[in-house]
This record gives structure tokens, C-alpha cells and sequence, in this order.
């Protein structure tokens, strides 16, 4: 019974931009569950890389490119895939950017850019995915938000506020599909140890240190502990679960002061 719940077989699942970290720790999860996997991003040679790693651990990975931000190349690959895979069951928009830079000095282009791919992307991919989710009433809708969807940092304005904006339409998406059996949920990812952040990782590191201190579990997460939540929410498991954003963050969002190694009820 309790595998049952989380049992993926018969089910294509979509993971955007899955061909490295959170992503494809993503995708793994949900292929090992069962599901026919469709990995996308709009470099050819960076889907070729991430075939190969799916295949070592015996995972047969459909790969396409398209630009999730545009809404023309989204229907192509959408209608690809529905031709030759078949109708998507899970979507998990994963594919982002973010560009560090302060306010002051970030160009109006650049925080469009970031905007549309963090959050206008999602919008347009879940638009043309969840008709066809709506017709056979099942579907499951995962949006990749952040930390920044409720806390602010200096020099990643744009990238916060289309964290912001996703938690937000990942709420108004359940509002309009829920009645349909169509559950839109949202993973929150806390900091992960992935190759974008080895080097503020190191020992010594001032970010690293502010993670290792501020974060109650006193540890970095691995992209598998995304993927576990992601499988989670993909599965019958949680069929009654709309609107949420879970963050899996080792306790970082329910912490206010902590400093990992203190003993005090201060």
C-alpha cells in the first residue's frame, strides 16, 4: 500500500532545465518511482552530457530542446512530446537564472531577462501543459521557488522578485485547477551543495559560514533532498496537498538568531 503511493509507472513526467543539479536530482527521483522521464534546455550539448549521466544509473531520459520562455517553442515541444511520449502527468519547472547584482547597477534588460525565465516561463509552460491535465483530470504541477519567495537579500532583485511572484501564481494556479484534480505545488529550496556553490562552500568562506551557522540542521542540503520532496508531491501521497510551498531547508525559514552549536534558551 505505501509503495503504491508512491508508485510513478505509466505517468511522463517533464523536469525544465533537468539536465544538472536540483534538476536532474529531480528528474532521478521521479524515473527511479517509475515515471517515463522528458528532460529539456535550450543547449544541445548540455542535453547530450546529461543523457549519458541519466543512462549510468539505467534511466532512458527524452530530451528536447526549447526555450521556456517563449511561448511558441513551448508548444512545439509540448505537442513533441505529447506525439511521441505522450500527455505530460508531472511537470516540474525547474529551468531558472539569476544574476547577482545590485539594484544601482543592474541593467532594465537583465532584470526582465531573469523575470521571464524565472517566472514568466513557468507561467507560459504550466498554461500550455494544464489543459490537457484539466481534460483527463490528473495532473501534477511542481514550481521550483526559493528562499527569496519570502526573504530578500542584497544583489538578487530580480531573481527574488520572480521567486516572489512564483510562490504567488503557484497559489492562484491551485485557485483555478484544484476543482479539476490538478494539484500545483512549489518545493523551496533551501542552500544546496551543488556545482554552482562549491566555491563559497570552502572552509572559511563568509558565506559559507553564515549557512553553516544560521541553518538549525548545520549542514548544506543535497539536490537528492529536492528530489525526495519533488517525488513527494508528484505522488498519490499527495493528492489533498494544492497551493503549498514546502521548503526543504534543514529549519533555515523557522529560524530566527540560531547559531548552529549554541546551548541556550536565550
Amino acid at each position: 500500500m505505501v509503495n503504491e503511493l508512491f508508485d510513478l509507472t505509466g505517468k511522463v513526467a517533464l523536469v525544465t532545465g533537468g539536465t544538472h543539479g536540483i534538476g536532474m536530482a529531480c528528474g532521478k527521483m521521479l524515473a527511479k518511482a517509475g515515471a517515463t522521464l522528458v528532460v529539456n534546455d535550450i543547449f544541445e550539448d548540455k542535453l547530450a552530457e546529461c543523457k549519458k549521466a541519466y543512462a549510468e544509473e539505467g534511466i532512458d531520459v527524452y530530451t528536447l530542446t526549447f526555450n521556456v520562455a517563449d511561448e511558441q517553442e513551448v508548444d512545439r515541444g509540448i505537442t513533441q512530446i505529447e506525439n511521441e511520449v505522450g500527455p505530460i502527468d508531472i511537470l516540474v519547472n525547474n529551468a531558472g537564472i539569476i544574476k547577482r547584482v545590485p539594484i544601482l547597477d543592474m541593467p532594465v534588460e537583465d532584470y526582465r531577462q531573469v523575470i521571464d525565465i524565472d517566472l514568466v516561463a513557468q507561467f507560459i509552460v504550466s498554461k500550455r501543459v494544464a489543459p490537457n491535465m484539466i481534460a483527463r483530470r490528473q495532473g501534477k504541477i511542481i514550481n521550483m521557488c526559493s528562499l527569496m519567495s519570502v526573504y530578500g537579500r542584497q544583489n538578487v532583485s530580480a531573481y527574488a522578485s520572480a521567486k516572489g511572484g512564483l510562490k504567488m501564481l503557484t497559489q492562484n494556479q491551485c485557485c483555478e485547477w484544484a476543482k479539476h484534480n490538478v494539484q500545483v505545488n512549489a518545493i523551496g529550496p533551501g542552500y544546496i551543495a551543488t556545482e554552482q556553490t562549491a566555491p563559497i562552500r570552502v572552509g572559511g568562506h563568509p558565506f559559507n559560514d553564515l549557512v553553516m551557522t544560521r541553518t538549525p540542521a548545520n549542514r548544506w542540503g543535497e539536490p537528492e533532498d529536492i528530489g525526495k520532496a519533488a517525488l513527494f508531491l508528484a505522488s498519490k501521497a499527495a493528492d489533498f496537498i494544492n497551493g503549498q510551498v514546502i521548503y526543504v531547508d534543514g529549519g533555515i525559514i523557522a529560524n530566527f538568531g540560531y547559531v548552529a552549536g549554541e546551548n541556550t534558551d536565550d
